[in-house]
């Protein structure tokens, strides 16, 4: 199988993260969260520009709709591990996104084995942008904690409101999935 520019660019999402977070977690590596968070940048920039590809080239396919938003999924997973890993992330905000994605996904393979593509919607965009710029933030936080001692907030602090706030979207993004997946999948099969 022969894969365009933009399903390259998100297969190369999925191989970078382990990249990512084993900067991101390997604690004697000098700026550790500098180098995570530039690779993670790239990861992000990457579901930017396969998307804007994809519809400016004509080059949609059901594969990148499927896939796009898994190595998303995989992306930022890696992220709260890594956070909760550091203390910066409480594991029901990690449950809550992992109970949503996998909800998701479980219901666009149902909408598949019917023959339906359920594409990203307008919420499910929001809550992986804010995931994304949110661990940008953390990271960068992070990495130059010992010149902000001027905040107001512990970096754990900032660091728990953006992951709920993150929740709190995961969970809004999903019950519309689920809204408009009544609309398209017969259940009774």
């Amino acid at each position: 199988m022969r894969l365009n520019v933009p399903n390259r660019l998100t297969v190369a999402r999925i191989l970078i993260t382990p990249v990512f977070l084993t900067a991101f977690l390997w604690k004697t590596l000098p700026y550790r969260f500098l180098i995570a968070c530039i690779i993670f940048v790239a990861g992000s920039i990457t579901d930017a520009v396969d998307g804007h590809l994809a519809r400016k080239n004509n080059e949609v396919t059901n594969f990148g709709k499927l896939l796009d938003p898994v190595a998303d999924k995989i992306l930022t997973t890696a992220a709260l591990i890594g956070f909760m890993s550091e203390g910066l992330c409480s594991p029901w905000v990690l449950f809550v996104i992992l109970v949503r994605e996998f909800t998701i996904t479980s219901i666009r393979s149902i909408a598949a084995a019917d023959g339906v593509v359920i594409p990203a919607n307008y919420w499910g965009k929001v809550k992986t942008v804010c995931q994304m710029v949110f661990t940008i933030i953390i990271m960068l936080l992070c990495q130059f904690e010992g010149f902000l001692s001027f905040l107001p907030f512990s970096v754990n602090a900032i660091s728990s409101c953006l992951m709920w706030i993150c929740a709190v979207l995961t969970v809004v993004s999903g019950a519309v999935y689920i809204k408009d997946s009544v609309k398209v999948i017969d259940f009774s099969k």
